[in-house]
């Protein structure tokens, strides 16, 4: 066994399965505001979070695989999906540098704080004015 496979394995066996626990999918750059709102609504929900790195925008969905096991171990290793198999100890989480995120967002409220410093502090009236006006033809 080559001394770079030993190392490997000596990672492995340690591993707490950390890249099994969630999974992050690359999304448009936000342009507009449309875009930015879309985000929000991505983080109303729960486990998600949304990052920027190295000028790309993600969405990272938190939610182990359900093939991680009890020891840290995948249960279906032999056929794991081609994203497992290509995943290599020096990308690894465990002992990779810290994440160098430009933006991090883990809620909305941090999304919205965003959102006017990008667009203006008065960027969500126009909403509570439609939402006014819906009221006001309601009552009528």
């Amino acid at each position: 066994m080559t001394t770079t496979r030993k190392k490997a394995r000596a990672l492995c066996d340690r591993c707490t399965g950390l890249c099994c626990r969630y999974f992050a999918l690359p999304l448009d750059k936000p342009e507009e505001w449309g875009d930015f709102d879309d985000i929000r609504w991505y983080l109303y929900h729960e486990n998600v979070t949304v990052f920027v790195e190295k000028g790309d925008w993600y969405l990272n969905v938190l939610n182990k695989c359900k093939h991680l096991t009890d020891k840290y171990r995948c249960a279906v290793y032999d056929k794991r999906p081609r994203i497992c198999r290509g995943y290599k100890t020096d990308d690894c989480d465990r002992t990779s540098n810290e994440y160098d995120y430009e933006l991090h967002f883990t809620s909305a409220e941090q999304m919205e704080e965003y959102m006017k410093i990008k667009f203006g502090d008065k960027v969500f009236e126009k909403l509570e004015a439609k939402k006014k006006k819906k009221k006001k033809k309601l009552k009528k």
